[in-house]
């Protein structure tokens, strides 16, 4: 598996230069635990996530609110005695009950500090290689929670730091506390919005590197769907996503007919084609496609091996241009580019 490095680029130090050197793609590890229906319980989780280390990715995704909690039990369980093979991201700040009730979005220093100890409880480490702030808090100064989690790294918790849905103003206010290494966002074909929207320009002017989370679409790029009764019936959120109503659902199939056709020309999978063109569109973006069932891990991965040349990403191109698909990526676009 290729590697690429997170930040470091624009970097004053040593240190801070030498970046996070991760697998060029990585494993998304949320929906093992909640958001997208039953799963096929923990032993497959847990085995598609050792797959994955086998497969050369090392780098595995997850934060405190999934399941609540949850994920990160099943992260710390899948990577025992395996440590020192994982480049380990999770975030904070989404704050939830153990029931489940969200509480809120939490960006305060005293709830910086407890959030990261009780990940490192239940993720079996002494140190988290990522630690994104999972959405920002409104009510609390950037400058207070990046001081919080640069405190972090000075204990030795921490290794780097990361921000997940911000805004260029937020990341340029960020990083002037303590050098960000990441930023999280959706980005796929079907959600180009940090092209539009100045934050492409903005990390990369601040040698930021950039992850992509959900770069299949939230599964509809891969084809799999063709009517909203597709998706599972019980806690599959899809089904109250704007993208997945039946108006907007029909719209973006016809979008995703023609990757499929585009997909079958080159003798690839609609997925392994969406992907590949994510990793196509810097060396400082890497993808976070994920799964609960290790055929479709391996499957993922040979989207390395698809080369697309001039001709292939303008066709892209005219598909899916910015702003194509049909509806909001949330029902409530309130809590995203900060």
């Amino acid at each position: 598996m290729e590697k690429r490095t997170l930040g470091g680029s624009n970097a004053s130090t040593a240190n801070e230069r030498d970046g996070l050197v991760v697998s060029s793609i990585g494993l998304g590890c949320m929906g093992m635990s909640e958001f997208y229906g039953d799963g096929e319980g923990d032993g497959e989780s847990i085995a598609t996530i050792q797959r994955a280390l086998e497969l050369g990715i090392n780098f595995l995704d997850t934060a405190d609110m999934y399941g609540p909690f949850t994920n990160e039990v099943l992260v710390g369980k899948a990577i025992a005695g395996r440590r020192g093979e994982v480049v380990l991201a999770t975030k904070f700040g989404i704050e939830r009950q153990a029931d489940g009730t969200r509480v809120g979005i939490n960006g305060r220093p005293e709830y910086v500090r407890r959030a990261c100890d009780a990940s490192l409880q239940r993720l079996r480490t002494d140190y988290i290689d990522l630690y994104y702030q999972h959405r920002v808090d409104p009510a609390t100064p950037i400058e207070e929670t990046v001081g919080a989690m640069s405190e972090l790294i000075e204990a030795g918790k921490v290794r780097h730091l990361g921000l997940s849905e911000a805004g260029p103003t937020t990341i340029r206010r960020a990083h002037s506390i303590h050098p960000i290494t990441a930023l999280q966002s959706e980005y796929s074909l079907w959600t180009r919005d940090p092209e539009v929207n100045d934050v492409f320009s903005t990390v990369r002017e601040l040698g930021i590197g950039f992850v992509s989370y959900s770069p299949l679409g939230r599964g509809f790029l891969t084809g799999r769907f063709q009517s909203p009764d597709d998706l599972p019936k019980d806690g599959d959120f899809r089904r109250h996503n704007p993208r997945f109503l039946e108006e907007n659902f029909q719209k973006n199939l016809r979008l995703v007919d023609r990757i499929e056709e585009m997909a079958k020309e080159k003798g690839v999978t609609a997925a392994q084609l969406a992907l590949a063109w994510v990793l196509a569109r810097g060396d400082d973006i890497v993808p976070i496609p994920g799964t609960k069932r290790r055929r479709y891990l391996e499957a993922n991965v040979h989207a390395v091996d698809v080369s697309l040349d001039t001709n292939d990403l303008a066709r892209l191109d005219e598909i899916f241009p910015p702003g194509a698909t049909s509806g909001d990526r949330y029902p409530d676009m309130s809590a995203v580019n900060r």
